[in-house]
């Protein structure tokens, strides 16, 4: 035997001294990384749910978690308590073979005729882009429902829009006629109150899960609903809107030159009663200027001033008449033979 072979043996059982002593180390850094597999920070925006063979075992919140490895206990990290999730629904979207369908008519059928469109009250048709924000308020709950939560979350979401649709016209989910948003108040009410209606029977939806011992273990914070119309009904309404707008200005025009003839009518009928009133009063002034001496001589015969006064008129102003006639017949009224005299040539 050589001296190598004397001090330690065959190279055989050298390397296989070396191979055990390898995995000897690996084992322990294998069982070492096992029993510290579920030592961990807990984020200040997380929470931990530890479960031991399947059943809640702690609620761990910001800080280091100490847990035994798996399959003894198991941890789920969720977010914490204030932290708010968002969830965009998309089932209630138009589908991309429906939307393929927009664009080639020839695409379209049935079953992509209706999708992601929502019915309303009065026959209507809407298109709702919900964002749902909630919390998970019971975490052992969302522990165990799992990769379900989400999905559950759209049908629930899905199922309320259709119901909050199904009890509203379409002019109380968005401005389909601008011209009722004055007229009626109450329709901008309604409108405002869509997305906490829709939050309030979603709430309600996962309470009557809980109650059922279904619940999701989560609640809605806030909805946000983002309304639209299909591309055929926009260009219908546009359309509509388009020919009120115009109807509009064809009623403002008229009314403007009916104003307009309204008041030159108004301008001429006052500049006819103008002139009518300065003509009369300039008759009335010539009738009085002609009147004034008959006026003054029956002032004076009521009052008996001048007795005489009417048999020096006729004096006066009988001999100036008759000699503008070419011939005058004289009658003596209280003759009985009623003799008429040939009156003198002038």
């Amino acid at each position: 035997m050589t001296e190598a072979a004397a001090q330690g043996g065959s190279p055989w059982l050298q390397a296989g001294r070396l191979a055990f002593v390898a995995l000897y180390g690996v084992t322990l850094l294998a069982a070492l990384g096992w029993a510290l597999s579920n030592v961990r920070q807990v984020g200040p925006d997380s929470r931990a749910v530890v479960l031991r063979m399947g059943a809640l075992e702690r609620i761990q919140n910001p800080g280091l978690l100490l847990a035994w490895p798996r399959p003894i206990e198991q941890v789920v990290m969720l977010p914490s308590a204030e932290r708010v999730i968002e969830r965009r629904v998309e089932t209630l979207l138009r589908s991309e073979q429906a939307q393929k369908a927009d664009l080639d008519v020839s695409l379209a059928n049935d079953a992509t005729a209706g999708s992601g469109y929502l019915l309303t009250g009065d026959a209507g048709v809407v298109q709702l882009d919900v964002r749902v924000f909630f919390k998970v308020v019971d975490p052992y709950a969302y522990v165990l429902q799992g990769e379900h939560v989400l999905p559950a979350l759209d049908r629930l979401v899905a199922r309320n829009a259709v119901a909050v649709c199904a009890s509203r016209d379409l002019d109380t989910i968005l401005v389909a006629r601008p011209e009722l948003v004055g007229a009626d108040s109450h329709v901008a009410e309604r409108r405002e109150r869509l997305r906490g209606d829709l939050q309030q029977g979603i709430n309600q939806s996962l309470a009557a899960l809980k109650a059922a011992g279904s619940g999701l273990g989560i609640e809605i914070e806030r909805v946000d609903v983002q309304s639209s119309l299909p591309r055929d009904a926009v260009s219908a309404f546009n359309a509509v809107l388009t020919a009120s707008q115009l109807a509009e200005q064809n009623v403002a025009s008229a009314q403007n030159d009916a104003a307009r003839q309204t008041q030159a009518a108004t301008q001429a009928a006052d500049r006819l009663l103008q002139v009518a009133h300065a003509q009369a009063g300039e008759r009335l002034a010539k009738a009085q200027s002609d009147t004034a001496s008959i006026v003054s001589l029956a002032r004076s015969q009521q009052q008996e001033a001048d007795p005489g006064l009417l048999l020096r008129l006729y004096r006066e102003r009988v001999p100036a008449i008759l000699a503008k006639a070419a011939s005058v017949t004289t009658v003596d009224p209280r003759d009985a033979g009623h003799l008429i005299l040939q009156g003198a040539q002038p």
